[in-house]
């Protein structure tokens, strides 16, 4: 089951991908509206589908798209009375049908029956309803599993956006400005979807709960920490998400083994970076270069890393990011095999590696953020609540110019 709801959980995360730019871009909307029946059909387990709009003056559904019908008109239309209306706007996420009597959501005065859906999800925005989706038969002819569910919620509301935004019928200088709002938003949703996907990722050992929710953070923050633009920085936390996605397919008893692992282990674990790198490949994120950083993140400056030995010099500045954040989650973090590491001791062993391991800017960036938390200048603790900032202000200063003396001292290092 658990198989079967992450291969769900990244078919959402594909449609996600493919509507996004598809949404915002210039096209007819009837092209938009069928791609986004098919990635509500792909991401639930639909077998039909159909997207309705929905207007107040007259009050119904009129249907924008449709799939796998062997009967729908074109435009399929639903009659609605305000119990409709109200019903549909209160409804808090997609409701199966099969449970409750179809005359609460629709009615049966339009020319097409409401009997032919098995899921109808209302498509809202600011609590204003816009839009419906409805299913039909499942794929497998099943009810609608509590993930597919999970799933289609998250596609309506991108959906609604898209469905308010073609509504709009604004002039093009406001249009552009909603564009930028739905852009933001889409983002937004993507996190929501990633997040899922990250604690999915690390379910496999107790020890690694929240691993990759930290290293997404922990990463964003070092970035925004270095000026990185916010598109950047929204990348950053991302990949951090997604950076061990190849960990599904490790054996679980590795993550508890309270010993070293052995070379054969240990070669296990560390394909899960070409795994990974394997999942994430078929799929068009909204940021460049995540199927890389998730490949070369546990690369080192020295060439010591893998699994393809790379230098400093042939990484970006975000896998050597997300490298960093990786590492320092990793050291404070408690394993089966050891204690968590101290903050400072952390952060003192880290500078010592650089730049031998560790990219010099990076390691600034995450020492400039544990000072303000240690100082409480953070708006939100970069430590959060996990772990304190247990390091003294005047030791961070002396880590962060331990770090610049190596990179003036007229030594020739890789940067």
């Amino acid at each position: 089951m658990q198989k079967n709801n992450f291969r769900r959980l990244l078919k959402t995360v594909e449609s996600l991908a493919d509507l996004g730019p598809q949404m915002t871009a210039e096209r007819d909307f009837s092209q938009t509206a069928q791609a986004m029946v098919a990635g509500i059909m792909q991401a639930s387990g639909a077998r039909e589908a159909v997207l309705f709009a929905f207007s107040s003056k007259p009050t119904m559904l009129t249907s924008v798209a449709s799939a796998g019908f062997a009967l729908m008109p074109e435009p399929a239309i639903i009659p609605l009375l305000p119990k409709h209306v109200h019903a549909l706007q209160t409804a808090r996420g997609p409701v199966i049908l099969a449970t409750v009597a179809y005359d609460t959501y629709l009615s049966a005065n339009g020319n097409v029956a409401p009997e032919l859906f098995r899921c109808i999800a209302p498509l809202k925005v600011n609590g204003k309803l816009v839009g419906a989706a409805a299913l039909g038969h499942h794929e497998e002819d099943a009810t609608y599993a509590e993930d597919e569910i999970y799933a289609l919620d998250l596609l309506c509301h991108y959906i609604a956006l898209a469905i308010q935004n073609q509504a709009l019928g604004q002039t093009l200088a406001q249009r552009v400005s909603e564009n930028l709002r739905l852009l933001a938003s889409l983002h937004g949703f993507y996190d929501t979807a990633l997040e899922a996907f990250a604690n999915a990722i690390d379910v496999k050992h107790v020890n690694i709960h929240g691993h990759s929710l930290r290293v997404g953070r922990y990463a964003a923050a070092i970035g925004e920490a270095m000026g990185m633009e916010a598109s950047d920085v929204a990348a950053l936390r991302s990949a951090g998400y997604l950076h061990d996605i190849g960990k599904v397919a490790v054996d679980k008893r590795l993550f508890g083994k309270p010993t070293s692992l052995d070379p054969e282990e240990f070669r296990e674990m560390a394909d899960h970076t070409v795994v990974g790198h394997q999942i994430v490949s078929g799929v068009q994120f909204p940021w460049p270069r995540i199927p890389e950083i998730v490949r070369w993140h546990h690369e080192r400056a020295d060439g010591s890393g893998y699994p393809d030995g790379l230098r400093m010099d042939d990484v970006d500045m975000q896998v050597r990011i997300i490298g960093l954040a990786d590492t320092f989650d990793a050291m404070t973090s408690e394993r089966p095999y050891r204690e968590p590491i101290s903050v400072g001791s952390s952060l003192s062993e880290i500078v010592r590696l650089t730049p031998q391991k560790f990219d010099p800017h990076a390691v600034q960036g995450l020492l400039l953020q544990v000072r303000r938390d240690s100082v409480g200048s953070n708006r939100v603790p970069f430590l959060q609540d996990r772990i304190s900032a247990n390091i003294a202000p005047a030791d961070v200063d002396h880590l962060a110019a331990n770090v610049q003396h190596r990179l003036t001292q007229g030594k020739r290092y890789l940067t």
